[in-house]
């Protein structure tokens, strides 16, 4: 296991999308407490009281596992991996697969168009909060950008993983003469 290690989660900014996103489970709940706690059928062909309590608990599900997701950023063992948790999305990168990084600021809203994962035809950016990050080149020409409150840290601890693969890596090579 490589020494340089990091690992930070990021709540992302939901404090208005947590209002639109309620909606639905909220009206739903309505229709449950109008039809099945007092009787009132709602609409001309009303749906049976086992959908509503089934449609009920499913929005409210949803609703949850989208309220808890959270990027996760790992390096660990010459991986770098970025997770949205809650979502199984996630994204390991080798760090001999690494070109290039720095850590950057940038406007999330501008630039990518909010938060969440990102993608456009320049760059991939794992975004939750602020406007800071660390924007990796690969071997191959695909940019990442993963954001974090510790945008610094984490290039810095980058650096020293690619400086510690590189190290291996020439000390693995047989020397020829």
């Amino acid at each position: 296991m490589t020494a340089a290690e990091f690992h930070e989660v990021q709540r992302l900014p939901l404090r208005r999308a947590a209002i639109v996103v309620a909606i639905p489970p909220i009206g739903m709940l309505v229709l449950l407490v109008w039809q099945v706690v007092l009787g009132h059928p709602w609409g001309r062909r009303p749906m049976s009281n086992a959908s509503v309590i089934g449609w009920t608990i499913f929005l409210w599900l949803v609703y949850l596992r989208l309220m808890t997701v959270r990027l996760v950023t790992d390096l660990r063992e010459d991986k770098l991996t970025v997770a949205m948790r809650g979502l199984w999305r996630r994204r390991r990168i080798s760090i001999s697969e690494i070109a290039a990084l720095e850590a950057a600021s940038f406007d999330p809203e501008r630039e990518y168009g909010g938060y969440g994962i990102r993608s456009s035809r320049q760059e991939t950016a794992y975004l939750a909060t602020g406007n800071r990050g660390v924007r990796v080149t690969l071997s191959n020409g695909a940019r990442i950008v993963v954001g974090s409150q510790r945008a610094e840290e984490l290039a810095d601890v980058l650096h020293r993983a690619m400086a510690e693969a590189s190290a291996a890596s020439r000390k693995d090579k047989p020397v020829k003469r």
